[in-house]
């Protein structure tokens, strides 16, 4: 009896001094401890996205690739993996898991040094909008207190929802929503319960469980996640065994303009950075402006073809430079030092023949044949007035070894080109309310991001037209009137 109290006893006074030290640190802490009503206003770092006036994606700048996502919207598989691989106990404890504590603890006094923070999801909420990174029992204490008063202020639904729109999960992509479509081009909602688990696996670390630089390793974790869920009964032993097989199929997902407007892009940008300087990148600003894509897209046709075509009525003026003897490794390797221009692809000829040439490309190693009936245009170019004799064969025209330019067509056949040296603007306007309903300030933006719309200086060309019309009507002309357009002759009688 004696021993069981004595271990009633100690048991007592190391639970007492705890509660001792932990309210001793609270009142020594707490002065400086942020407020937890801010997380319900906090605003997190969105990126700048620029749309059509038809609501399609323009452009987006910004460091950080995010989209928020309601907690309502986050799938229940997708929540049972996170929890299984981060905090299972998460429903059960009060912002502090006491058992994790312990672990880590013991972990510590074990190898000497922290392998692990025994941290729950509401403690690395704390740490991710409050702390820093450092390794230490001050911040460690402090990140306790607030996870505490973030559970007593906060429900678990709203600090899921927090935690999972503010975690880094790699290449960029800030968020579970961000990471499905870097990792796999889609909504969280839509990816398999394998890539959700492989998405839940990222926190821990994001660089070493990353699919594309360590698909092995990202592929364990992500095995060992679905083992938990399948051990915490969250999903079948058939959902477990399909997901287990399944592939590890990530790929880097880039977001994809749906319209090629960059000349406005730049504007829009150029405009919001000017209002509201570097938060324009992160506030999450959602610009729409005033162009249709269908016109945009139209517009984009127009100055391209018009200025290809006019281009090619002055003659070729030869290939952009010339690799003749080497092989064919060594012609991709400087393929891939070459950008394609707006839709003109760099080639380089490896083969004359009577009704083409064969080339190269940048998308693979197999040789594409360019036709004979595309290359007909090519006259030598000699000056802006004048041309050479029309080629009679394909040799006339290239050679092996010639860095050209060639055009995809629809049906995914090749037609020989070249990047116009000319260069053009168009700008459509609502004559209405003179909004902008189209704008190409160039042939490509990745060319000269030149805006020859707006920065160009303007030419008088037809302008004073409406001037000279209207002081026409002011004095009695009507659009009937005839003028007579003969040229004005004056005589002076004392000349001979």
């Amino acid at each position: 009896m004696r021993l069981l109290k004595f271990f009633g006893w100690s048991i007592l006074a190391v639970f007492c001094g705890l509660l001792l030290g932990l309210s001793g640190a609270f009142l020594y802490l707490s002065p400086g401890l942020p407020s937890v009503e801010a997380l319900r206003s906090i605003q997190l770092q969105i990126p700048l996205r620029v749309y059509s006036s038809d609501d399609k994606l323009i452009a987006e700048f910004g460091e950080m690739r995010r989209t928020p996502i309601r907690f309502a919207d986050i799938p229940p598989n997708f929540i049972n993996a996170l929890l299984s691989a981060e905090d299972d106990n998460f429903a059960n404890h009060y912002g502090v898991d006491p058992g994790s504590l312990m672990r880590a603890a013991s972990q510590l006094i074990k190898s000497g040094h922290i392998q692990s923070g025994g941290s729950t999801i509401t403690m690395q909420v704390a740490k991710n909008f409050f702390l820093t990174s450092e390794r230490s029992f001050s911040r460690k204490t402090t990140e306790i207190l607030l996870a505490l008063q973030i559970e007593r202020q906060l429900t678990k639904d709203e600090i899921l929802e927090l935690y999972v729109n503010k975690i880094y999960l790699g290449n960029r992509a800030y968020g579970i929503e961000a990471a499905a479509q870097v990792y796999y081009g889609k909504s969280i909602r839509d990816v398999s319960l394998a890539q959700m688990a492989m998405i839940a696996g990222l926190p821990k670390a994001p660089s070493r469980f990353n699919p594309l630089a360590n698909p092995a390793r990202s592929k364990e974790r992500r095995d060992w996640i679905l083992g938990r869920m399948y051990k915490l009964g969250k999903i079948s032993e058939a959902e477990y065994t399909a997901a287990i097989n399944e592939p590890l199929n990530a790929s880097y997902h880039v977001p994809t303009p749906e319209v090629n407007a960059p000349y406005i892009a730049e504007m829009a940008r150029a405009e919001m950075v000017g209002r509201y300087g570097s938060d324009a990148y992160t506030e999450g600003f959602r610009v729409v402006t005033t162009v249709p894509s269908n016109l945009q897209e139209m517009a984009n046709t127009a100055l391209h073809e018009g200025l290809i075509t006019y281009d090619q009525r002055h003659g070729y003026r030869g290939p952009e430079s010339r690799l003749p003897g080497k092989t064919k490794e060594a012609w991709a390797e400087e393929l891939t030092k070459q950008r394609t221009i707006s839709s003109l692809e760099p080639a380089i000829v490896t083969q004359v023949d009577k009704d083409g040439i064969m080339v190269l490309t940048r998308n693979g190693e197999l040789e594409e044949h360019v036709s004979w009936e595309t290359m007909k245009w090519a006259r030598p170019f000699l000056n802006t007035n004048s041309m050479g004799a029309n080629p009679r064969q394909p040799s006339d025209v290239a050679q092996v070894g010639d860095l050209i330019r060639v055009q995809r067509q629809p049906d995914n056949t090749l037609k020989f080109s070249q990047i116009p040296a000319a260069q053009g603007a168009l700008v459509s306007l609502d004559p209405q309310d003179g909004a902008i309903r189209s704008l190409v300030g160039g042939f490509a933006f990745e060319q000269s991001n030149y805006n020859r719309a707006m920065q160009a200086k303007r030419q008088p060309g037809s302008s004073f037209k409406p001037f000279v019309y209207s002081a026409a009507l002011d004095n009695g002309y009507t659009a009937a009137s005839l003028v007579n357009d003969a040229p004005i002759v004056f005589v002076d009688e004392y000349l001979d």
